[in-house]
């Protein structure tokens, strides 16, 4: 894998919105992510005041997996929780759903902008552009004033595909932990 990560991640930020109806949303991809890892690891999901959390240990690596129930404007709240834990943005991976990828792409890297994202816009506001990005491609309607309700849909592609990506996401995430 070529990603640079230089600093060890102590937690890992799934962006998505709260609520059933959003659940399988192309903008949902990090709760999924998250889910599926917290499954993995076993861990039990906790609700804290703006976030659902799960303490897991990948390896010898204690990680703090966050879901913001503030909905995607507002992900960036759950920033100021994971500074009073120690936690800077270096230490932190954001997974999240990349327009600007064909469907299937994904890939991890540090720092970078928002994109036009509102979700890593809000978090760069609370704590800059140094953290690590799992871009998950969602690929990109034909027109651009189709995006708000694009992102918002559920994934057209098969379960099966959406699910063995996911599972690809998971792996490159554990491979952050045991490669370096």
């Amino acid at each position: 894998m070529e990603t640079k990560i230089k600093e060890p991640i102590l937690a890992i930020i799934g962006l998505g919105n709260p609520g059933p109806k959003y659940s399988f949303n192309r903008h949902n991809i990090g709760f999924l992510i998250m889910d599926m890892l917290a499954d993995k690891y076993i861990g039990a999901w906790q609700k804290k005041e703006l976030m659902d959390l799960v303490t897991i240990r990948i390896g010898d690596n204690k990680v703090l997996l966050v879901k913001p129930q503030t909905f995607m404007n507002l992900s960036g709240k759950v920033i100021p929780f994971l500074q009073k834990q120690g936690i800077k943005a270096e230490n932190i991976l954001v997974v999240h759903d990349e327009l600007e990828y064909p469907f299937g792409k994904i890939k991890i890297h540090a720092g970078g902008s928002a994109r036009g994202h509102n979700g890593l816009r809000s978090i760069i506001e609370y704590c800059g552009k140094d953290f690590a990005r799992l871009r998950f491609g969602i690929g990109r309607p034909e027109r651009k004033e189709m995006v708000g309700n694009y992102v918002l849909q559920n994934f057209t592609e098969k379960t099966e595909d959406v699910e063995h990506l996911i599972e690809q996401s998971v792996q490159l995430i554990e491979e952050l932990f045991f490669d370096n």
